[in-house]
């Protein structure tokens, strides 16, 4: 009784004419110009200088760039920070060992001696946004040639970020296009590259589903990891040390524990890396037929493999877990892409759009005159291009992405063209020393043996896919070497190769050998595919124009868009600078007859446990004590605790991590992924569908207390009850 009470609330929610879907990924800058208002009239209690303030502190000073692509947020004045489990998953990874599986069975520093250097892994402020486009766009005009235009914006460019900052300043200047080059930002940035592994659950919570869940609701992941900023002695960003101290930072999150609840307001701050929603048909379609359907046959093959192996080995899942995660996640984005597409009609849409477009240009002269050939210009480039960028993409995912052999030998092909003199010409005993501990760093998470096998399955794809002159003559040649044999002819690479044995690869740098380093198979086949991708002069310039004049028309047809929607406030593309979105707690109904509730529960996830899906659905035997035993402390609610959430929030991929906050900027979850219903969203925000799919953050503190009893993590953060 009482769930079919809750199904008829959630149905009058879906059916609601107050609910809102807000589209748009908003610049922090302009919020009090272009959305303050409806902010607050959704919920919002804070103002937009609580949000963004050049002249002081406000919550976009917690808000991270982590690594290159995903968000983190700062929750401690020590600097302590909270991102995705699959945002650390690579730093991770590499912390970890065999016997120190840190994926496998988590990690958590009892005290700040134990937090561990994440080599190679940086955080970056944004201390200042300021649009420079009045500092370009005087100096162009459309007289111009693309090329002459394009030369003279980055002159400009140069220009603006040399004078950006003061002399010795630890930020960094950049200028981003925005609008397809119809507005220029500068981002005055500030990183600090010493962070260090704090903790995370093992992956039986923050990977909880796998790849199987991945995209899907319901969901039931504690996808969250915990990292600490560290600064020198005068909080200045510095290279990792000792004697570095946690970053004093002036502003971290609050954290609420009041829960969430359907239409509540939330925010998100955070990095998301790409949209194309002002694409034309004409790319949406080559997207479509072209390029998902290469990704989606190659990366799924080649994931089939790794994974044969990586459900036999220890070694070798620890080894391919990072590598298997960020090709499938591109992976089933791209079938859920396609899907959507289809579904959604989002061709159908565009062409309707572009339709009317035309109309308003033969309306007028004027227009015909600036905007008259920019659709047909795109509809002829896209047609041109189509033939070489398909076949571009089966080499980059089967050769540059798939082999992993090749991408081992190419950094010494520089060396061999110099000849064999230079190449050993200095080699002293601590350069070979600092060789040898590259090397070991590569072969540590190398498997040779997995490499032979999706090796021959991704050259067997080429012969079928690809003519002869597409293919690197070296597969033409070694094939009819083996007659036709392509396990035969892979094998006898990785027998021969230096490259793909440790052992054999240490033993070369000991005793060169120029001439067999040059007939290595691993260098011959990177030259031949560096050969067959090699374009003639004139066809190189041919092909440049084109992109120029691809850049213009773009420019132009979205200039023109806006022009057309005068009375429309356009967001840009995502390009991984900063943005907002907002929303509100909300279920969705994906199919008729279908109702999805907007939080799943600690129940849910003992429900999923499968003992035939171990690598995916396994829950940690902790877990399941602290489940019968009711022992919840404060973050339960209803008698369960909850584990995901979802809001109507527009974001993408580098959103990952980012802090899900409520109507007082508080943090009330980690959004970690969209849902399959709108994978399309990228290129079309489809209202009724598209969700964000948020870890609570009582979830995040219930792990972090009452599994890993660490406690004294809580004790450095403002949690308000």
């Amino acid at each position: 009784m009482r769930k079919t009470w809750i199904l008829t609330v959630l149905a009058c929610w879906l059916g609601s004419t107050s609910l809102w879907a807000d589209e748009g990924m908003w610049m922090l800058p302009w919020l009090q110009k272009f959305n303050i208002k409806e902010m607050k009239a959704k919920g919002l209690k804070l103002s937009a200088d609580d949000i963004y303030n050049l002249n002081g502190n406000a919550l976009k000073d917690a808000v991270v760039l982590f690594g290159g692509g995903c968000t983190g947020e700062i929750v401690s004045a020590d600097g302590l920070l909270l991102t995705n489990h699959h945002c650390g998953y690579g730093s991770i990874q590499r912390l970890s060992s065999v016997e120190h599986d840190y994926l496998q069975n988590g990690y958590w520093a009892m005290n700040r001696s134990e937090e561990l250097p994440a080599a190679g892994m940086s955080v970056t402020f944004i201390r200042r946004i300021e649009d420079v486009s009045d500092q370009i766009f005087p100096y162009v005009n459309d007289q111009m040639s693309e090329a002459d235009r394009q030369k003279v914006i980055q002159d400009r460019i140069k220009q603006i970020t040399a004078d950006a900052l003061p002399e010795n300043s630890t930020c960094e200047a950049m200028v981003r296009s925005f609008f397809d080059g119809n507005q220029y930002l500068l981002f005055v940035t500030e990183k600090y590259p010493d962070i260090r592994f704090v903790g995370a659950p093992p992956s039986s919570i923050g990977k909880f589903g796998g790849d199987t869940d991945n995209w899907m609701w319901p969901r039931h992941t504690g996808d969250f990891s915990i990292f600490r900023v560290y600064a020198d002695a005068q909080g200045r960003p510095a290279a990792y040390s000792p004697n570095n101290v946690p970053y004093q930072a002036p502003v971290h999150l609050a954290i609420s524990l009041k829960g969430v609840h359907p239409g509540d307001y939330t925010m998100i701050i955070g990095f998301p890396g790409s949209t194309e929603r002002y694409q034309t048909s004409y790319e949406i379609e080559q997207t479509y037929r072209v390029d998902n359907p290469v990704r989606i046959l190659v990366r799924g093959e080649r994931q089939d493999k790794m994974m044969e192996d990586m459900l036999v080995d220890p070694k070798i899942r620890l080894q391919y877990a990072n590598k298997f995660a960020g090709s499938s996640n591109y992976w089933k984005n791209s079938i859920g892409m396609n899907r959507g597409i289809e579904k959604l009609n989002v061709l159908g849409q565009k062409r309707a759009l572009e339709q009317r477009f035309i109309e308003w240009v033969q309306a007028d002269p004027g227009r015909q005159a600036t905007y008259g050939e920019v659709l047909p210009t795109i509809a002829q480039i896209v047609k041109e291009r189509i033939p070489r960028d398909r076949h571009l993409q089966y080499l980059n995912e089967a050769l540059v992405r798939g082999v992993e052999l090749i991408g081992m030998a190419a950094p010494w092909n520089a060396w061999i063209r110099c000849g064999a003199d230079s190449i050993w010409q200095g080699t002293d005993a601590q350069k070979l020393a600092d060789l040898q501990r590259a090397a070991a760093a590569k072969y540590k998470d190398y498997s040779p043996s997995t490499d032979r096998k999706v090796t021959k399955r991704m050259v067997a794809i080429l012969f079928d896919s690809l003519t002869a002159e597409e293919r690197p003559a070296f597969l033409n040649t070694e094939r009819e070497r083996f007659g036709g044999d392509v396990d035969r002819m892979v094998d006898d690479w990785f027998d021969r190769s230096v490259f793909a044995s440790q052992e054999r690869y240490e033993e070369m740098l000991k005793h060169p050998d120029y001439a067999a380093l040059y007939n290595d198979p691993a260098l011959r086949f990177y030259r031949s595919l560096q050969e067959v991708v090699k374009l003639p002069e004139a066809e190189q310039q041919a092909l440049k124009e084109r992109a120029l004049s691809l850049v213009r028309a773009k420019r132009l047809f979205l200039k023109g868009l806006m022009e057309m929607q005068s009375d429309k406030i356009f967001y840009p593309d995502a390009n991984l600078t900063m943005r907002l979105t907002y929303g509100q707690v909300l279920p969705y109904r994906p199919a008729d007859g279908v109702i999805y509730d907007y939080y799943t529960t600690l129940s849910g996830v003992m429900a999923k446990e499968d003992p035939k899906n171990p690598y995916e659905f396994t829950v940690p035997e902790r877990l399941k004590e602290l489940y019968r035993s009711k022992d919840f402390g404060p973050y339960a609610e209803a008698g369960d605790v909850r584990v995901n959430f979802l809001s109507n929030n527009d974001i993408t991929g580098g959103n990952s991590g980012s802090p899900v906050l409520n109507a007082h900027g508080e943090l009330i979850g980690l959004a970690f992924d969209g849902n399959w219903e709108a994978m399309s969203g990228d290129i079309a925000f489809e209202p009724d569908l598209q969700r964000t799919i948020v870890v609570d953050i009582r979830y995040v503190l219930f792990i972090i207390d009452k599994f890993a009893g660490a406690s004294h993590l809580l004790d450095e953060m403002t949690i308000v009850r």
